[in-house]
């Protein structure tokens, strides 16, 4: 879960800073407060920005996918709406404060004190967790049933935190025992708690549309200003979550998903030419590829927000 490659998430010095999923993260001077801009000099925020870049397998491609940025960006700004939960946004268009430049893909937030968490919510079994749940019966310590497949729906959701890892690695799951170790224990009770409620509003809002949301992955940060719990960095999308088309869904099988998948299996496939495990960068991708799945990425955009994107 949570495959973005080069992930910042919040900028932990500087004043207003760039940072976005699967792009590269750099920090950014202020805007120059000649100009007028309402957030020069401040401190307290951070410009959350979403390139067309994408990562696969722990590397960022050289190939982008046009328009991802804003699909990702508008997406988590809709799923904001939709979500009882307080979050890190501050301004969201040009008018309120984002930069021309970037209009549209970008999100000036609140800068939060993070938690060093990837929060996970799975309603199915997939992923690393079908890898664990194979050899013990078990997704991050919880035992679940015997018999299920990939793709096995999982009653109630489930709750399976990872430690964020340093760019360019894996995360790492870990138990909840373990993550009240680090962040305490009534944090992570409210950690757990606004994951899976978080989970369980989106997966009733996917499912009317016709689409399943297998699982997800969301952070929190502490707001400095009020002490309060506050969801940050993208929201369910496409490279935070997994998105199914429910009429094709049956488990014992991989399920087709609204995600940069198709790239994961163009890259493994024979047609690349690439080996994974040869210590050598993907190669560029064709340019069919990457209009099927900037077309994925569009239709979950229009599926589930119901507009459509131009």
């Amino acid at each position: 879960m949570g495959p973005n490659a080069d992930r910042g998430s919040q900028a932990r010095s500087g004043t207003l800073a760039a940072v976005g999923p699967n792009a590269t993260v750099e920090t950014q001077g202020s805007p120059s407060p000649a100009g007028g801009h309402p957030f020069a000099g401040r401190s307290d925020v951070v410009l959350v920005v979403a390139s067309d870049r994408l990562s696969a397998f722990d590397t960022i491609l050289a190939t982008e996918i046009p328009d991802k940025g804003r699909i990702l960006t508008q997406l988590s700004l809709w799923w904001f709406e939709q979500l009882d939960v307080p979050n890190h946004l501050v301004a969201t268009t040009v008018e309120d404060g984002v930069p021309a430049e970037v209009a549209g893909r970008a999100m000036v937030c609140k800068k939060l004190e993070m938690f060093p968490i990837e929060c996970i919510a799975r309603g199915y079994l997939t992923g690393s967790g079908l890898l664990e749940y194979r050899q013990r019966q078990t997704v991050c310590a919880l035992p679940l049933p015997a018999g299920l497949q990939d793709g096995s729906r999982l009653e109630p959701a489930i709750f399976t935190p990872s430690a964020k890892a340093e760019v360019g690695t894996h995360d790492e799951n870990i138990t909840f025992e373990t993550m009240a170790g680090t962040v305490g224990a009534e944090a992570a009770r409210t950690l757990r708690r606004l994951t899976l409620g978080i989970y369980a509003r989106a997966e009733e809002i996917a499912r009317g549309r016709g689409i399943i949301l297998a699982d997800t992955k969301v952070e929190f940060g502490t707001d400095p200003a009020t002490g309060e719990v506050t969801l940050g960095d993208e929201v369910l999308t496409p490279d935070s979550s997994r998105f199914w088309d429910a009429q094709l869904w049956k488990p014992g099988r991989a399920q087709p998903s609204f995600d940069k998948q198709y790239v994961r299996d163009w890259l493994v496939g024979p047609e690349s030419g690439w080996d994974k495990n040869g210590g050598t960068p993907p190669p560029r991708l064709p340019a069919d590829v990457v209009e099927r799945t900037r077309g994925r990425y569009v239709e979950a955009y229009q599926r589930l927000t119901g507009a459509t994107f131009s």
